[in-house]
């Protein structure tokens, strides 16, 4: 079986924060399981947001050329990605669904079949609105969503505080787990039955 690739995208803009923390637990288990990672932190870039003008679906990527258009294939390559943010206002950083929103839209490749996963941080509460919200890209996508023993999520104020929440770094454990599972099945499932028939979208508006 050739080696799997899983993406991480870190939202958050605090360096070795609690939201690095959770994803080092994933890390580890993804590397001892012969899973190859790459992380990309884009908590402080200057990222804007789509402006709908749809030239990516001419051009192949996004009109503004910066670290959307770097990212794109690395997530084509990628067998998984994994969405780490943390929690403002019971949302996800803007920066992050900035990027994503553009990122998704933009790309025209096949995401059917990649893993995701989604991972929210907070003190306290936001965690399953973000959580929520963050899933939604993989539900669009085709992409299954990995889960754990609980919602993918870990709490922690101050930087180096998620590292007391024992059931939260379990729950990352287990989510990587879990995915090192599906990444394999899928792998295995590609090469024997292929990927599932496309049908011809019919795009409706309900406004004419």
């Amino acid at each position: 079986m050739q080696t799997l690739k899983v993406l991480m995208i870190n939202g958050s803009p605090r360096k070795n924060g609690n939201t690095t923390t959770a994803l080092l637990e994933m890390t580890q288990v993804f590397e001892n399981a012969g899973i190859n990672v790459e992380t990309i932190d884009i908590g402080k870039r200057d990222i804007r947001g789509c402006i709908a003008c749809n030239t990516c679906s001419r051009r192949g990527k996004c009109v503004f050329d910066d670290l959307v258009n770097e990212i794109a294939p690395k997530f084509e390559i990628s067998d998984a990605l994994v969405i780490a943010s943390p929690v403002y206002y019971a949302s996800a950083n803007a920066s992050l669904i900035a990027l994503l929103d553009r990122l998704f839209y933009s790309t025209q490749f096949d995401k059917t079949m990649k893993v995701g996963a989604s991972i929210v941080v907070a003190r306290r509460g936001g965690l399953s609105s973000t959580f929520d919200e963050l899933n939604k890209y993989f539900s669009i996508s085709g992409m299954p969503i990995a889960s754990s023993q609980y919602w993918n999520s870990v709490h922690g104020a101050a930087p180096g505080k998620a590292v007391q929440d024992e059931e939260g770094l379990q729950t990352m454990q287990t989510l990587a787990k879990n995915m090192v599972f599906l990444m394999k099945s899928i792998s295995l499932g590609k090469k024997t039955f292929g990927l599932p028939s496309k049908e011809i979208t019919t795009p409706i508006n309900f406004i004419r």
